[in-house]
């Protein structure tokens, strides 16, 4: 038995563990600098109460990982104060760095002036968009203020997790291979749904084979937006020995209409799981492309391990 001051006579005695030394050592948690640039999320399609929730879960994954960021949302079709513009989120946080040097200089602080890049924007796209991109540069170029473009989340590992995850949501797709039972409806051919045309395809594609890699079932891309893609690529996996088919969106959910997803499923005659939205990934991965743009990037976040 224990006594009041500690267990008893002859009884381990649990000791706080030490810190590790060393290169093993677990790093320090990483927090936004002070006066960093501005986060903002640039969100591709028409604004609505549904993107802005997706939205403000992306930012707010990455600012639970990052403590002290300042992320912001802005809409490539935004429409005023509901819904800013990516041109009037970018000229606010010019402004907003401009008033915290002033105010500093007035209460007597000394401050350095500020410089650099007033915000990093990132495009909430999971894969490329060449005209969206331009559309993103052009809204940047805009609203003439200092701020540097990042690519778009993928190709990555992480994605293809959350893919994993998508399907097996809607039962598509077992949760984990290592586990001894089976889905019914488990899919044995999965087409991946991209939107940018053939660049957006060859990206989905590399990750296309990590998802091959984690479900062990054949992956093809297709483009939703090109005409008889969807079809053709069906019939590729039908003829190549899969009998029940699945639809993976590798979309976020803002970049177009959840009719045409709809579509593309009847005219592959197979059912389709939800788009990314806000899985964690999403936030993971627009935060890294921040902090690689700032030059203060941890270790790039890593998928989960195949089962």
């Amino acid at each position: 038995m224990s006594s009041p001051t500690g267990p008893a006579s002859g009884l381990p005695v649990r000791m706080p563990r030490p810190r590790q030394p060393g290169r093993h050592r677990r790093p320090e948690p990483l927090a936004a600098p002070e006066g960093a640039p501005a986060l903002v999320l640039a969100v591709p399609g028409t604004p609505g109460p549904a993107t802005r929730s997706l939205a403000e879960e992306v930012v707010s994954i990455a600012r639970s990982e990052l403590p002290g960021l300042d992320a912001q949302i802005g809409y490539l079709d935004g429409d005023g104060s509901e819904f800013p513009s990516v041109q009037s989120v970018l000229a606010h946080a010019a402004d907003e760095r401009t008033a915290r040097y002033e105010q500093a200089l007035a209460a007597g602080v000394e401050a350095k002036e500020p410089e650099g890049p007033v915000a990093i924007v990132v495009p909430l796209r999971a894969g490329p968009d060449g005209a969206l991109l331009r559309r993103v540069r052009q809204a940047v170029m805009d609203s003439r203020v200092a701020a540097e473009l990042t690519d778009v989340l993928g190709p990555h590992p992480l994605l293809a997790e959350a893919l994993h995850v998508r399907l097996s949501e809607a039962g598509l797709a077992r949760a984990d291979r290592a586990r001894l039972f089976t889905v019914a409806t488990a899919a044995d051919g999965i087409i991946l749904a991209a939107v940018g045309g053939e660049e957006a395809v060859q990206a989905a594609g590399i990750t296309g084979m990590l998802l091959a890699a984690r479900l062990a079932v054949p992956v093809m891309a297709a483009a939703l937006d090109e005409e008889g893609s969807i079809a053709s690529v069906a019939e590729q996996l039908r003829s190549a020995g899969s009998q029940q088919l699945a639809l993976a969106p590798y979309l976020i959910g803002p970049e177009i209409e959840a009719e045409l997803v709809e579509r593309a499923a009847k005219e592959a005659d197979c059912p389709v799981a939800e788009a990314l939205g806000a899985y964690p990934a999403i936030g993971k991965l627009a935060l890294a492309k921040y902090t690689t743009a700032l030059g203060i990037a941890p270790q790039q976040p890593q998928g989960a391990p195949v089962r």
